[in-house]
């Protein structure tokens, strides 16, 4: 950043002629950016949170309301994908994820715009194309991941976890942080190794959970069933002991049912702004925060009722703690940022007020400060709270009723289904406050019974929890 006294005089002077155009310039340039993201978005996210996601897809397409392919791409994509919508939101995901590659390849070349760079540096960070936050371009390409797994397409889920690595390990050698990202990025991958019958890859990745403290009882059962499989005997023994006891054995070969929600609205970002009152005018700084996410369901239960069992999700990603953490390791920058304007804009109502009009000019000036300054709101909002994942065995070449609800929510029949010997069936879940919405994958699902409703068919084995 150009410090502030070796600025091109003319630039700032407010006797040049062309130094009162831009002065007005960024003015308006200041004015329009008063109305934050979230302003822009409000209705388009309003949309999805009421479970209206094809009238929320179509409002984010709009990428003159984002300010940013990226968004358009990610938001767009969320927004299909929770409607089961699976192809229209690899397509949106996909453009996400060629912004981003876009605006790094720019960077990287130096070949920044230059309007944007001046405004950036003169006005605040929102005038900057928006690649998303490392978390966020996690995330695209976990949802990456997420509708190859829907196309049941194994080898291509590993390679979007591959990127999920590539990511995180880049974002850890840059700040020197290490925080619990990435669990559902090993989830998805686990899940994809299972699918090829690599159990030992898998059996690693949910170590690597484990690890991060994600993933709960999930996790805990995976790492007893596979280390049984796997022969690990030493290593069954340690889990053993450290999970209090040995955990359900699963008989091999049976299908399972595995749940992959999101829960409740990821975080916002919000304003911390500070206007301090100087000499003869005034500085302004700001910067972003973001909040908890906000929904009140924090798990699912997935049910068999003819049996009775329900088995309750484990936390495999919490994105609010993470997108809090992950802006941290930038705030110091950002801050800088924002200070080094802040003395950029107080040259020039310094300036302004040598000028014979420097009452009025001065003013103007201050104004300028004040209202340009703004934190850079841009976010990923349609992201959830919470990822969770639950899974269970049954036995195979029978049909078993299966439903899905919220903890301290509501519940929602999938169907009657059976799987063959081996299968996999997955359920993906979104909750937010327009209720729970479940997409299933896989299965033979039972056309309605032709019978009376006081028939009762032939009492189903119970799942098997074993995770």
């Amino acid at each position: 950043m150009t410090p502030p006294d070796t600025l091109p005089h003319g630039l700032l002077h407010p006797q040049a002629g062309w130094g009162r155009f831009v002065v007005g310039a960024l003015v308006v340039a200041g004015a329009v950016s008063c109305q934050s993201y979230n302003d822009r978005v409000a209705g388009a996210v309003d949309a999805y949170r009421r479970g209206n996601f094809e009238l929320a897809e179509q409002r984010f397409q709009d990428e003159s309301m984002t300010g940013s392919a990226f968004l358009s791409g990610a938001e767009a994509g969320m927004s299909a994908f929770s409607d089961g919508r699976f192809e229209d939101a690899l397509g949106h995901f996909q453009a996400a994820e060629r912004a981003t590659k876009d605006v790094e390849e720019r960077a990287a070349l130096g070949v920044t715009n230059l309007t944007e760079s001046l405004l950036t540096l003169a006005v605040n960070e929102s005038q900057a194309d928006y690649p998303g936050e490392g978390f966020e371009r996690v995330m695209v390409h976990v949802m990456l991941g997420l509708c190859y797994l829907t196309r049941g397409q194994p080898d291509e889920v590993l390679v979007e976890a591959r990127r999920v690595d590539e990511i995180l390990t880049g974002e850890h050698d840059l700040y020197g942080s290490d925080y619990g990202a990435g669990g559902v990025g090993h989830f998805l991958s686990a899940m994809a190794y299972e699918l090829v019958g690599k159990t030992g890859d898998a059996y690693i990745d949910y170590v690597r959970m484990h690890e991060k403290g994600v993933g709960g009882d999930l996790v805990r059962r995976s790492l007893q069933r596979l280390a049984r499989r796997e022969g690990r005997a030493n290593e069954l023994e340690r889990w053993n002991s450290e999970f209090g006891g040995e955990g359900p054995e699963v008989p091999y070969g049976w299908p399972t049912v595995v749940v992959i929600g999101g829960m409740g609205m990821g975080p916002t970002k919000l304003e911390t702004k500070i206007d301090v009152p100087v000499k003869g005018g005034v500085f302004s700084w700001a910067v972003p925060k973001f909040d908890g996410g906000s929904g009140n369901i924090s798990a699912l239960e997935l049910i068999f009722p003819e049996s009775g069992t329900r088995i309750r999700s484990s936390v495999i990603e919490d994105v609010a703690a993470v997108a809090g953490e992950n802006l941290d390791d930038r705030i110091a920058w950002l801050a800088a940022r924002s200070a080094g304007r802040g003395l950029l804009k107080r040259q020039l109502a310094d300036q302004m007020r040598d000028n014979k009009n420097g009452q009025v000019l001065g003013l103007l000036a201050d104004a300028f400060t004040v209202f340009s300054e703004r934190a850079d709101l841009r976010a990923w909002r349609t992201l959830p709270r919470l990822w969770v994942a639950a899974r269970a065995f049954v036995p195979p070449d029978e049909f078993v009723d299966i439903e899905l609800g919220e903890v301290g929510g509501e519940t929602v029949s999938l169907g009657r289904f059976r799987m063959l010997e081996g299968e996999t069936m997955f359920v993906i879940a979104r909750s937010t406050d327009g209720g729970l919405v479940a997409h299933v994958i896989g299965g033979e699902r039972e056309d309605p019974p032709i019978q009376s409703p006081s028939t009762q068919g032939p009492q189903t084995p119970s799942p098997n929890s074993g995770l």
